[in-house]
């Protein structure tokens, strides 16, 4: 096993190698976190509408936990099927106004469970080339032919939807809001091209799902498109603050995902106590608007400052604010940088982006107020130019 050293020590050498750091939340602070004895302001969190705290969800957990124990105790088909699974999935098809729905464990089992599911030898899929890893993993898994578009490029896609016109099947798979980047898929075109080339289309709301929408049901229902995309991903990890995945979309596609989609088939149900949590963390989702317009205008704020400061940022109107530094040394640097200044903010580095891309993500929570905004910001401009970013 000597190898791994070497490696390690490659990835050391390029400021590449990755390890785990201890926080903890702050109770009576929800947009902060702890690292050791200091707080700092949680910028690097997917709690888009601030709802991990929240007293309700907590408290329906707590209840069912009581009930119905820690764990499910088998996989869905077998005993792990309990009631609040029922009535979340009932509940998500009447949100997405889709036919069924079906939870999994997690996003990450979801993306290549169902791909997986949906395509094999013989098949091809369209991948935006910065879609999540465990898309790309999923068509790995499923053992169909990848065919990677260059990012949001719909005339690529079309290039590469002729040259592969005649395979049997044809899967269109996006993130709707791209983690990384924080930039949105061109949705309308993707229903064009999936209707003139015969092709499915997957949309993962994991970054969009509670944000977008009149209820938050995500950003396809915002573009109407919703129709037209056959398979509706979201996950429960980010705006709802809790944890899981979902698949929404016709009895027939559900039917079939039950008794193919090997992740779901073969791991053991999540705890009903979470599943039950979700439900009530859809309620709040829905009925609490609020939160979508303070987190836009957060955002609206936060882009606007750092733009102003001189820095590269990317492109849309999400939560997700990348800001662009190239070196991953450097990206380091301020990272560590920000923690001096009180503020939790991770580097990004390849592979999780391109080469030469390296940021510092940025992720900001209707948690967060428009002060503590106001106050990061300057502290991430100061850090700038005492770095000689901006």
């Amino acid at each position: 096993m000597d190898w791994i050293e070497k490696e390690l020590e490659l990835l050391a050498d390029a400021s590449l190698e990755r390890s785990l750091r201890t926080c903890s939340p702050v109770c009576e602070a929800p947009g902060y976190t702890l690292r050791g004895e200091r707080r700092l302001l949680n910028l690097s969190s997917n709690d888009y509408l601030g709802l991990a705290k929240h007293p309700a969800i907590i408290e329906v957990m707590r209840e069912k936990l009581l009930t119905e124990g820690a764990g499910s105790g088998a996989s869905r088909l077998v005993t792990g099927n309990r009631p609040p699974y029922d009535r979340l999935e009932e509940e998500l098809a009447y949100w997405q106004k889709c036919e069924a729905a079906l939870v999994f464990a997690n996003g990450y089992m979801a993306n290549s469970g169902v791909i997986a599911a949906l395509v094999g030898r013989g098949d091809v899929v369209f991948s935006d080339q910065w879609n999540h890893a465990s898309i790309a993993d999923g068509i790995i898994l499923s053992r169909a032919e990848h065919a990677r578009y260059r990012h949001n490029d719909m005339a690529h896609l079309r290039v590469l939807l002729n040259k592969y016109r005649d395979k049997r099947r044809k899967l269109i798979v996006t993130d709707a809001v791209f983690s990384m980047d924080g930039d949105q898929a061109p949705l309308r075109e993707l229903v064009a091209l999936k209707r003139e080339f015969g092709a499915m289309l997957m949309v993962d709301e994991a970054h969009s799902g509670g944000i977008y929408g009149k209820r938050g049901e995500g950003l396809c229902h915002e573009l109407a498109v919703q129709d037209d995309v056959d398979i509706h991903l979201g996950t429960f990890s980010k705006s709802f603050g809790v944890y899981g995945a979902y698949i929404c979309g016709s009895r027939t596609l559900i039917r079939w995902l039950v008794n193919k989609a090997g992740p779901l088939i073969y791991s053991t149900a999540l705890p009903p106590s979470i599943v039950a949590g979700v439900s009530e963390a859809l309620v709040v989702v829905q009925g609490e608007p609020w939160r979508r317009e303070k987190l836009f205008a957060l955002c609206i704020l936060f882009r606007s400052l750092l733009g102003s400061s001189g820095f590269t940022i990317g492109v849309g109107n999400s939560p997700i604010v990348p800001l662009i530094i190239g070196d991953n040394d450097m990206t380091l640097r301020f990272s560590s940088a920000l923690e001096d200044e009180g503020i939790a903010a991770v580097a990004i580095r390849p592979p999780t982006v391109p080469d030469g891309t390296s940021r510092i993500r940025f992720s900001l929570s209707a948690a967060h107020t428009e002060n503590e905004l106001r106050d990061a910001a300057v502290r991430i401009r100061n850090i700038g130019l005492r770095l000689g970013v901006i």
